[in-house]
C-alpha cells in the first residue's frame, strides 16, 4: 500500500525555512538521529563523524537493547482503523478494541532477519508494558533528586 503522504508538503516547509543550506553549512555542531522503519535500523545526520558512534550507542541502546525498547504495535491493521486521520467515534472505539486485544497478546520482537514479528516466552503485552512503566517510574525517582540538587545549584550560580 505505501505512505499515505508523500513527504511534499513537509519538504516544502523545510526548503522554505532553510532554503538551499546544508548540515555542513550549519554554524554550530548538529547532530540528527533517525531510525529507518523499513531497515529497522538507526540513521545518523551529522556535522562531526566522531558523534557517529556516540548517537549510533545511544540509539542502539535506547531502540534495541530489550531492556529499554518497548514497542507494540499492530500491523495487519485494514480500513479506517489503519487511518490516523478519521476520528470519529465509531473508529476511536475501535482502536480501544483493537488496543485492549493487543495488550492481551503475547509478548513478540521483531526478527531482524526476516521483519516478521515473532512472539517471546515473556508473558503478555500487557506484563511487558506494566514492566517497562515501572522501570521508567523508577528511573524518574533516581533522577528526580539530581534534577532538584541541579536546581538548587543554578539558583546559587544565578544569585
Amino acid at each position: 500500500m505505501g505512505p499515505k503522504y508523500d513527504g511534499k508538503y513537509l519538504r516544502s516547509l523545510i526548503n522554505g525555512l532553510l532554503g538551499d543550506l546544508t548540515i555542513k553549512q550549519t554554524l554550530t555542531h548538529v547532530i540528527i538521529p533517525t531510525f529507518d522503519i523499513k531497515l529497522l535500523q538507526p540513521v545518523i545526520f551529522n556535522t562531526i563523524e566522531i558523534w557517529s558512534t556516540i548517537i549510533f550507542h545511544c540509539i542502539f541502546q535506547s531502540t534495541i537493547c530489550d531492556k529499554h525498547y518497548l514497542r507494540i504495535q499492530d500491523d495487519t491493521l485494514t480500513g479506517d482503523v489503519s487511518s490516523v486521520d478519521i476520528a470519529t467515534k465509531e473508529n476511536l472505539q475501535k482502536l480501544v478494541n483493537v488496543g485492549e486485544n493487543l495488550l492481551k497478546k503475547p509478548l513478540s520482537r521483531v526478527n531482524l532477519e526476516s521483519g516478521k514479528f515473532e512472539p517471546v516466552d515473556d508473558g503478555t503485552n500487557e506484563e511487558a508494558l506494566f514492566e517497562f512503566a515501572k522501570m521508567l517510574s523508577e528511573e524518574r525517582k533516581l533522577r528526580l533528586p539530581l534534577s532538584l540538587c541541579m536546581d538548587f545549584y543554578f539558583r546559587i550560580l544565578m544569585i
